[in-house]
């Protein structure tokens, strides 16, 4: 049977063991509810991970091309904020 390959945000739910500074976790708990906890997780793990993919393209960029001003790089940063704003727009999780 063939592996699934899936983007980033898509997918069956998958159960993962995780660890947290109880104080961090009663701060989620207060602002989203018990029931939205995994929710609340699962959205900021995305933004990290979208973060760190646009860092690697510009790193990327930056070692081929030369330095990035600071109003190309903010630019950067809207431009792949609104083309990858669509979740089929995300790269698959490798």
């Amino acid at each position: 049977m063939a592996e699934s390959t899936y983007s980033i945000g898509e997918g069956p739910a998958t159960r993962v063991s995780l660890s947290l500074p109880e104080g961090t976790a009663e701060a989620i708990r207060a602002r989203v509810g018990k029931g939205e906890f995994s929710s609340f997780i699962a959205a900021a793990v995305e933004r990290e991970l979208r973060g760190r993919i646009l860092d690697e393209y510009l790193a990327d960029y930056e070692e081929r091309n030369g330095p990035l001003p600071e109003p190309a790089q903010e630019r950067a940063r809207q431009v792949f904020d609104e083309v990858f704003a669509e979740e089929e727009q995300w790269p698959a999780a490798s």
